[in-house]
């Protein structure tokens, strides 16, 4: 029998690992968002109880699920859609009752795809959308997801409740878009998978300048949809993606968990397992002649992962596939990094010079990296005035403390260098 801590673990990552999956059938079954949580959670809740009286079962998940349909029986006996829904309840559990130790996908089939798919429909706004694929497919706590955008547990849930109630009202369809609507459905799941790995990559706030847990759940539901959606060439591009960003992880940082830049990490320290996977993948996906956003931005990151120093990286091709990048996606956030390539693979001049034609985009007033970038570039042609004032302005929009730390050393060397010239004598 397995102690109380590891019965726990064993319980988390049950959970963690099939969540979405156990609540993705009850959804589909009830058409009740809520009930299926309720009646998961309340499974998971004895579980604690009864597996540590009986022991692990051979098929956790199959045993949560059959758990969860019953207590769903006695929840809707007291309602007035008991009749109505009392044939499927019937028809699931005669199916799984002994079922237990058979694997999952001989009881019920993965419907995580849809569930993803309602998570992210148009009608809900985008962080709506994230904090909901993160309670339903990746399992985290309502207290996690508030967390992770610094609001009270009392407000996400309450975002989340209203979400779910607006999904159940509207009679948003649970299923994959037909093809014709396909392309334009999945682009939105993708954008929510790397809202999530951005977020855990680059923190907005706190502590940290990284979130693991949220990088880790991003790949994670990336891998998903990559394997119920093997063929699209874009999902795999968004999984290579995230690996490849995601192997510089440890290097980001030194052993005080300040920030370290990109030209100044040990490239000994990436992930290399991550980046022969993320390489491979892509290698496999742009093969295939369908080539996208995702695609483009992960053999951007590839260039980078394959170069053995900063003074190796082939900036010329970067710069290059990311004037691509800018043709098929014309924003200014791709703009911004566009003119870091450029800055490396041409001059710092004529970067800033593109950076100078975002200056009044109302989107770059308040995106601290537009100012970071410029100020960096400022710096780099000598103009150290501007990039103080620019980098003042990078450091009132962040957030995060370690971004903060960074920065602020960044300014504080310009404004060394400022004494020194306005303090300095005719003959320096």
């Amino acid at each position: 029998m397995l102690p109380p801590f590891k019965l726990e673990q064993t319980i988390a990552q049950v959970v963690r690992e099939d969540w979405g999956r156990i609540l993705a059938s009850l959804v589909s079954s009830y058409k009740d968002w809520q009930l299926a949580e309720d009646v998961l959670q309340d499974a998971v809740e004895q579980a604690m109880t009864s597996w540590k009286e009986d022991g692990l079962p051979d098929a956790p998940a199959a045993w949560l699920l059959t758990t969860a349909r019953r207590k769903a029986i006695d929840k809707c006996r007291k309602n007035a859609r008991f009749s109505e829904l009392l044939p499927e309840l019937t028809r699931h559990s005669l199916l799984i009752q002994h079922s237990e130790d058979v694997g999952m996908e001989n009881i019920f089939p993965d419907k995580r795809l849809e569930l993803i798919f309602a998570c992210c429909h148009p009608a809900i706004d985008q962080k709506t959308s994230v904090a909901l694929t993160l309670r339903t497919l990746g399992g985290l706590s309502t207290e996690e997801i508030a967390n992770a955008f610094i609001d009270q547990t009392k407000t996400m849930a309450q975002r989340l409740a209203r979400a779910k109630n607006k999904i159940t009202k509207a009679g948003i369809p649970f299923e994959v878009p037909d093809e014709q609507n396909l392309e334009e459905r999945l682009s939105a799941v993708l954008a929510v998978i790397y809202l999530i790995f951005n977020e855990g990559y680059s923190a907005s706030y706190g502590e940290s300048s990284t979130r693991a847990d949220l990088t880790d759940e991003a790949i994670r539901l990336a891998r998903i949809v990559q394997q119920l959606l093997p063929q699209q060439t874009e999902v795999s591009g968004l999984l290579a993606l995230l690996l490849l960003h995601d192997s510089r992880r440890s290097g980001r940082q030194d052993k005080s968990s300040d920030f370290i830049s990109l030209e100044f990490q040990n490239r000994s320290r990436w992930d290399k397992a991550k980046i022969r996977e993320g390489t491979n993948l892509l290698k496999i996906t742009l093969a295939k002649q369908k080539l996208g956003v995702y695609q483009l931005q992960a053999a951007i990151s590839a260039l980078h992962s394959e170069a053995a120093s900063w003074e190796d990286t082939d900036w010329a091709q970067i710069n290059a596939l990311y004037e691509l990048l800018y043709s098929m996606h014309p924003s200014a956030v791709v703009r911004v990094n566009h003119a870091m390539a450029h800055s490396y693979a041409q001059n710092p001049t004529s970067a800033l010079a593109m950076l100078e034609t975002l200056a009044e985009d109302t989107s770059m007033q308040r995106y601290q990296p537009f100012y970071t970038a410029r100020a960096d570039l400022q710096y780099r042609c000598g103009h150290l005035e501007a990039a103080q004032k620019d980098f003042i302005r990078a450091i009132d929009l962040s957030k995060n403390s370690v971004q903060q730390s960074y920065l602020r050393d960044r300014l504080a060397l310009i404004e060394q260098q400022l004494s020194d010239l306005q303090g300095g004598s005719p003959n320096n």
